[in-house]
């Protein structure tokens, strides 16, 4: 019976895994920009911004408006009285006048100077258009980033895990042989509670390391938008370790990046932001031309209807803004300075961060490189150390510690291959 309940777990365990979807780095990213909740806002945004544009595109045409306007007096505006000679000669009757009626009428303006509102805010959304596409792509790049990190986090703990399999491995081989020697009285009893102790031990951490790996898959599955139990992903090999290739112009790629652009970009709103001020004193001209129609007392002798067209210019000159105005176009151009300030501030340290990458990616690259040798180093100890205790030169806590320092180097090892390969995603996002 327990044999059939151990054969039917592995059956299941090994559908559900052949069930799972083995995703790659590339194809997280993939699902990263597809799925992504800030990517999507970013996206939506982004559209906002352009329907935006559209609309002050819209300011160049006429306006149109039209109205219409039903009227019933209580008592007549007008009223007239009016011989009738009927019944008799002099019999007289009240004419009432303008006692309802219709009135409607459709007009249409032109701009022709405003100052230069229209153009300035044309040109003003349309650089907000753009500002919410360098947003959207900042925003698309650190979810991309974050996407990287938790991907080699779940990678690190993967490989320490396979790590805890092999240590576990050896120790169940070295509890066989002590196991034997204690029976054989080649030994005591505390080798092998030793051995054991030290079974414990990695059992605590593969279990700190499977809830570790639960977690991550969590934050990685709803950070791309899929089902946490639903995938696993392809860990890649990391041989592929290669010294940085320093960039030869960072300011040509400073230029090239999305922040620093959005900065320009910053300053370019807070320019047309000084000639939106100005424009707000200065006057504006405008022509029109409508038609009208008015109906009163429908129908009765009095009615009066006329359907005039007429033609119009304006003039509007804001006098009285003038007296805050200049004020408010003085704070736009210290508003104009202060982006000014902020973007060649912002600037330099986005060059320092550049160079501090290069130099992380380096000293990564130099890490890897070590904690390799040392794996090397750590195999060949452990390798004399298993032949040198089977000789009975060395104790068993010896071969132990030599086990550990095998562990430890390849953890370092693995910490140190997926911190190169954060740093190298970190560099092309902004060197790309």
């Amino acid at each position: 019976m327990r044999k059939f309940i151990f054969l039917t777990i592995i059956l299941f365990s090994t559908v559900y895994a052949n069930a799972q979807e083995l995703l790659s780095l590339e194809k997280c990213r993939e699902l990263t920009l597809e799925n992504n909740a800030k990517v999507r806002n970013a996206r939506l945004s982004a559209e906002a911004s352009e329907q935006t544009r559209k609309e002050a595109f819209t300011k160049y045409f006429p306006t149109v408006s039209a109205v219409g306007v039903g009227i019933i007096f209580a008592k007549p505006l007008m009223t007239q009285t009016v011989e009738t000679g009927y019944p008799a000669p002099n019999d007289k009757a009240v004419v009432e006048m303008f006692k309802n009626g219709v009135i409607g009428g459709v007009t249409a303006t032109q701009p022709l100077f405003a100052g230069g509102q229209i153009i300035n805010g044309n040109r003003l959304a349309r650089a907000g258009a753009e500002a919410s596409q360098l947003q959207q792509q900042m925003t698309g790049n650190e979810a991309l980033l974050a996407t990287e990190r938790y991907f080699w986090q779940l990678v690190s703990l993967k490989e320490k895990m396979k790590t805890i399999a092999d240590a576990e491995t050896m120790l169940q081989r070295v509890r066989s042989d002590v196991r034997v020697a204690v029976e054989a009285g080649l030994t005591n009893r505390n080798d092998l509670l030793r051995v054991e102790l030290e079974q414990n031990r990695l059992a605590g951490d593969r279990l700190r390391l499977e809830n570790g790996i639960q977690t991550v898959k969590m934050v990685l599955a709803q950070h791309i938008g899929i089902d946490a139990d639903g995938f696993d992903i392809a860990p890649p090999d990391f041989t592929d370790v290669a010294p940085p290739t320093a960039a030869t112009d960072l300011r040509l790629s400073l230029q090239n990046r999305p922040e620093y652009r959005l900065l320009d970009k910053s300053v370019d709103i807070a320019r047309m932001q000084v000639k939106m001020e100005i424009g707000k004193n200065l006057p504006t001209v405008a022509i029109g031309a409508g038609y009208s129609y008015v109906n009163f007392d429908s129908g009765k002798p009095t009615e009066m209807e006329k359907k005039p067209g007429i033609a119009f210019a304006t003039v509007s000159v804001p006098i009285s803004g003038w007296w805050g105005g200049s004020h408010a176009v003085r704070k736009k151009k210290i508003e104009l300075q202060v982006a000014e300030n902020t973007r060649r501030d912002n600037a330099e340290l986005l060059l320092i961060q550049m160079r501090q990458l290069i130099a992380e990616l380096g000293e990564a690259c130099q890490q890897v490189t070590l904690a390799r040798q040392s794996v090397a180093v750590a195999e060949e100890n452990l390798r004399v150390s298993e032949d040198h205790y089977r000789a009975g030169i060395i104790a068993l806590s010896d071969l132990l510690e030599a086990r550990n320092l095998l562990q430890q180097a390849r953890d370092r090892y693995v910490e140190a291959a997926t911190e190169y390969a954060v740093k190298q995603a970190e560099w092309r996002q902004v060197n790309e």
